[in-house]
């Protein structure tokens, strides 16, 4: 990848998880799916910010876990400030600094699968960068199919009213 470009890198990393059935005899309605992808961008002086969004007709969960921001090659030793900008819980837009990262005595900081709810702008507030972000685009699907072994279970077992 060239520098100064950011692009999302998105491949999946096989996390899917179908639950179906019950838990502690309870039947759960629907099963459902978890799908997680790899998330990765980069900022730097020519590319001062990347927005990660999600389209809005999806009937789908998403979640963007991050877990790491690092300074990469050609990074200079100066103060680089990350800010995240995403919305709060009134849906208001907030920007909040999650890093200042100097390659002399921080390049790297892990963020411990940090989760916010797309969409998401993360800036290059200070500094030329790069700066590498890295993540899981998480995606929670519950499907409205029903099997035909559970729809035979239910025949068999019909509930006394």
């Amino acid at each position: 990848m060239a520098a100064g470009t950011a692009a999302a890198l998105v491949y999946l990393s096989q996390e899917s998880r179908s639950r179906a059935g019950g838990v502690g005899g309870l039947r759960v309605p629907a099963p459902v799916t978890m799908d997680s992808f790899f998330f990765g961008c980069e900022l730097s002086g020519h590319t001062r910010s990347f927005t990660f969004k999600v389209e809005e007709e999806d009937d789908a969960e998403h979640l963007l876990a991050l877990t790491m921001l690092c300074l990469t090659e050609g990074a200079k030793d100066e103060c680089n400030v990350v800010e995240v900008v995403a919305r709060n819980h009134d849906h208001q837009e907030i920007a909040v600094p999650v890093a200042n990262l100097k390659l002399s005595c921080q390049p790297m900081l892990s963020l411990d699968d940090f989760q916010l709810q797309p969409p998401v702008t993360f800036r290059l507030k200070s500094g030329s960068g790069p700066v590498r972000i890295t993540g899981r685009h998480q995606i929670v699907t519950m499907s409205n199919d029903v099997s035909e072994e559970e729809e035979s279970e239910e025949e068999d077992n019909p509930l006394v009213r």
